[in-house]
């Protein structure tokens, strides 16, 4: 008799999804280092040609990221099913030139915090990488 499979519980993401998933959540968590300390920031972003734009105003998260420009951002989302997550690392630099500000339409993006956020930072990624996991695949124990 044979053995029937188990069904798919999660699944590496090609990199074409990770990106889909990333256009389609707009919500991160930013992590920086500061001072020998890892912080987390969460933004909402742009995604443009493989690159992740948001606003900053001036602070601790300007500031880490002028002096370690290395960071990762994690995303995340659901889709009925599926529960999937996106890492990116990279490098981070606050935009200075009108032309990429322009180019790069994070002018025109709205954050969706009301604090003035006037300045503009790409990250642009050396790796990304996302895996999704099936919410049915286990079974679910809850606490009594």
């Amino acid at each position: 008799m044979p053995t029937q499979q188990p069904p798919i519980a999660d699944e590496v993401l090609t990199e074409e999804k990770c990106w889909a998933n990333l256009h389609s959540a707009g919500l991160g968590r930013l992590a920086t280092v500061a001072k020998g300390l890892v912080d987390i920031f969460p933004i909402n972003y742009l995604v443009n040609d493989k690159l992740l734009y948001f606003r900053s105003g001036p602070g601790s998260k300007l500031v880490s990221l002028t002096s370690a420009p290395l960071v990762a951002l994690e995303a995340d989302g659901f889709d009925g099913r599926w529960h999937w997550s996106v890492v990116i690392h990279g490098s981070a630099k606050r935009l200075d030139s009108d032309d990429e500000i322009e180019q790069s339409g994070i002018k025109d993006f709205e954050p969706w915090s009301h604090t003035p956020k006037y300045n503009y930072v790409r990250i642009t990624p050396t790796d990304i990488t996302g895996r999704r996991i099936d919410r049915y695949a286990f079974e679910r124990h809850t606490q009594s």
